[in-house]
């Protein structure tokens, strides 16, 4: 039987090409995560999409340097995730996040017959 919870989704949306500490920001993201021990995140790179300033951003146009849209999700946790607010509002200058409730179903992993 899956273990059934309520917990809060995490999306942060940032431009590729975005930046801390001379490293892809996505990056600096991650790892904040993991070290504060949330649940588990996942980076998305996106092929086409547009921010504030509807300039537009595709894989599908060549240029030397591209900005494709980058999407973070994690979850865990709703008091997990409201604690590690202020650290990623350090990292990010910009940018937007998004937190949404969800129903989650952990599935125990499966014994390998021999």
């Amino acid at each position: 039987m899956p273990i059934e919870e309520e917990l809060t989704l995490m999306r942060i949306f940032v431009g590729e090409s975005d930046r801390w500490q001379h490293r892809p920001l996505y990056q600096a993201i991650v790892e904040l995560l993991c070290a504060e021990g949330l649940a588990g995140a996942t980076v998305l790179k996106g092929s086409m999409g547009f921010g504030a300033r509807s300039e537009l951003h595709s894989d599908r146009y060549l240029r030397l340097s591209s900005d494709l849209p980058v999407v973070i999700e994690a979850i865990d946790r709703p008091a997990q995730v409201e604690a590690v607010l202020p650290k990623l509002e350090q990292l990010c200058g910009g940018g937007l996040l998004t937190l949404e409730n969800v129903r989650a179903f952990r599935f125990a992993a499966r014994e390998e017959s021999a």
